[in-house]
């Protein structure tokens, strides 16, 4: 197999295992889609030769901001709008846009989630309803709760606000990567955290519910990690250990965020 193109986030599906393939652009434009899950075990090789192109305008450029965008679109452009990363400042519910009010309505004035997950440690984030399971996949959770369900993001971002001096948002990579596992107990977390929330934000907590476990396909984890990325190290020989997140797991204990590489024209080769 030999594909090329623009690396952009890659996709997941849910079954018993998590199926990962990673979509490769001709700039703007969707081509090809690399199995990635089916690589699991096999040599590979990932080329890049220096060519990266902004995934919001196609432009040539030399360093990404954000994921994959040039420094103006960073600034500017709707996906990498504030409320993104702190979702309690969108107010497109009240018809009033950061940047793109027609794009951030479209997104966020809907039904949204604040779960917990386990990836190393217990943590709190949030998610609209049609980025349910990949959000938790792509943090390589391996357990998760749906916490509270709000109209709209802004709402799900105050919960979250209110936690995180309680609990982490943040996911330690190398701990998940190196698949270390503090088993918490939902049930009782769950309660202590509500308990926590003021009474105008308690109301949207869920009633107890299932715990979603998630199996990554992982032949093997490594004791430490060594971060790699294409700028430094162009050409990537190595077997395919696993996937977790939007990490390759290669041999050595030397590990890639794809989704960090948005925008870099690579071949891969197996």
């Amino acid at each position: 197999m030999k594909l090329e193109g623009n690396i952009r986030k890659m996709n997941v599906g849910l079954t018993d295992t998590v199926d990962y393939s990673l979509p490769l652009y001709q700039n703007l434009e969707p081509n090809e889609n690399a199995p990635m899950t089916s690589l699991v075990g096999k040599d590979i090789k990932i080329q890049f030769d220096g060519l990266i192109n902004c995934v919001a305008t196609g432009k040539k450029i030399n360093k990404t901001f954000g994921e994959g965008l040039s420094y103006d679109a960073w600034r500017n452009a709707p996906q990498a709008v504030e409320s993104i990363i702190n979702p309690e400042l969108d107010q497109s519910h009240l018809g009033i846009g950061l940047r793109d009010l027609d794009w951030e309505r479209t997104r966020h004035a809907k039904p949204h989630y604040v779960y917990l997950a386990l990836t190393s440690a217990m943590k709190v984030g949030v998610t609209k309803e049609n980025s349910i399971p990949s959000r938790w996949i792509d943090q390589g959770a391996w357990k998760v709760m749906k916490f509270a369900k709000t109209p709209y993001r802004q709402k799900a971002g105050m919960i979250e606000k209110e936690l995180k001096a309680h609990i982490s948002d943040k996911t330690n990579w190398r701990k998940m990567l190196t698949d270390e596992r503090a088993d918490i107990d939902f049930s009782s977390e769950r309660q202590r955290l509500k308990d926590l929330l003021p009474i105008h934000l308690k109301q949207f907590v869920l009633p107890e519910n299932d715990i979603l476990e998630i199996t990554y396909p992982v032949i093997e984890y490594p004791e430490k990690v060594k971060s790699v990325k294409l700028d430094s190290n162009p050409v990537i020989e190595s077997k395919l250990m696993g996937i977790r997140g939007q990490y390759l797991l290669l041999e050595d204990g030397k590990v890639i965020n794809l989704r960090s590489h948005a925008g870099y024209y690579i071949t891969l080769e197996s």
